[in-house]
């Protein structure tokens, strides 16, 4: 008996695995900085809790449309509306997750074979769901002097008459950086000339730091590109509902039907519970996320800084999302403990054994010499980390 050939290529995310064995460590009674998890450390808004406690006292506890309670279509599509993007609640697909509606997004527009390109560093399940629909990955690796972001060059060089579709992801994970709307305006004009779809992954546009830069949709660019582009959002990082599973896509109607159908016949409607839930913090919790918002800025502002003050590592200051990418290059080729650090995995491995603090590595997103360090933690837990980051680099450099 032989597993299929999906299941043997499909890797567990490397980002939770990390995450559990930082909570096994702790378990253990370890004091573990955890820098690993993408997951707001704030508690759901408490009226978001309430709505859900008030469905469930209501019984509201039955099977609702596929694509999502009309009610909460409406609220996604006023919430795009203000950020320019014009959709209709049929054009809109509530999914169990962010990570679910990119599932479904891929399953409706890739055949076996398709190509899509993968820009790295990238997040690490963009490799892990197109292979789960048997396309094929093309990962191009950007370049520090471009900030981590695609250029058309580099775009024209890895097109090839196999190519389906392009990933976008701003802010991005790991490095938060974003595209500008003249970056994205020569994307899209790629797109349209080579007739391709684009996914965009903006589950980061809610955390974006400078009034100076908002946060810009290549599908509010035009029509043309409006027609090849799959949006896709979700609740878990604005609202601290990661849990909730509660994600978004927005497409032509064409798509959105192709989308609704597999997930009719896949998962069916998300959790109704969680829908309502849903409901309120679209209409009623943006203060609070505003709040969480700037919390993260003063954590940003300070965990940059720090990483920056400490010898032989460097970091940008990310213009969203709530990730640092720190370069580690300068620590690789040295020996601690009669290894040499070869990756920047050794250099997470030693972190997380001598120091108990837990990062990821950039093999990961598919790059090398970087880790990156989650700020969507506990100041207390930002400030004993970069100190240990700081010992660990003094100490054997």
């Amino acid at each position: 008996m032989k597993l299929s050939k999906i299941a043997s290529k499909v890797r567990p995310s490397q980002t939770l695995s990390i995450s559990v064995r930082a909570n096994i460590k702790k378990a253990q009674g370890f004091d573990v900085i955890n820098f690993s998890a993408g997951e707001p450390d704030f508690d759901t808004p408490y009226n978001v809790k309430e709505a859900a406690i008030e469905a469930i006292n209501e019984n509201f506890t039955k099977y609702t449309p596929y694509e999502g309670l009309l009610e909460l279509r409406e609220a996604v599509a006023d919430t795009l509306e203000r950020r320019g993007l014009t959709y209709s609640p049929e054009q809109i697909v509530v999914s169990n997750g962010s990570k679910h509606a990119l599932k479904n997004a891929f399953s409706a527009i890739i055949d076996p074979g398709d190509e899509v390109i993968v820009p790295a560093p990238y997040w690490n399940s963009y490799i892990d769901i197109v292979n789960m629909v048997y396309g094929v990955p093309v990962v191009v690796e950007t370049k520090k002097e471009n900030v981590f972001k695609i250029t058309v060059e580099e775009l024209e060089e890895a097109y090839t008459d196999k190519t389906k579709a392009l990933i976008i992801n701003s802010p991005n994970n790991p490095t938060g950086v974003m595209y500008t709307k003249d970056e994205l305006e020569k994307i899209a004009e790629f797109a349209v000339e080579k007739d391709i779809y684009v996914i965009s992954d903006e589950v980061y546009s809610c955390l974006v730091y400078s009034k100076k830069m908002p946060h810009v949709s290549i599908a509010s660019l035009g029509k043309e590109i409006y027609d090849r582009t799959i949006v896709v959002t979700g609740l878990s990082k604005k609202y601290s509902m990661t849990g909730w599973r509660v994600g978004f896509s927005a497409s032509n109607a064409e798509v959105a039907k192709a989308i609704g159908n597999i997930q009719s016949n896949s998962t069916s409607n998300v959790n109704s519970i969680a829908q309502a839930a849903a409901i309120e913090a679209l209409d009623n919790a943006d203060d609070v996320a505003e709040e969480m918002l700037k919390e993260f800025q003063h954590r940003r502002d300070y965990i940059a800084q720090r990483v920056s003050d400490i010898p032989l590592i460097s970091c940008m200051i990310p213009k969203g999302a709530f990730y640092l990418f720190v370069d580690v290059s300068k620590l690789l080729g040295r020996e601690i403990d009669g290894k040499i650090l070869e990756t920047s995995r050794d250099v997470a491995d030693v972190l997380m054994d001598k120091y108990n603090v837990a990062v990821v590595p950039s093999d990961a997103f598919g790059y090398s010499d970087y880790i990156r360090i989650s700020f969507a933690t506990s100041m207390r837990d930002i400030v004993e980390g970069s100190r240990r980051i700081e010992k660990f680099v003094k100490d054997n450099f």
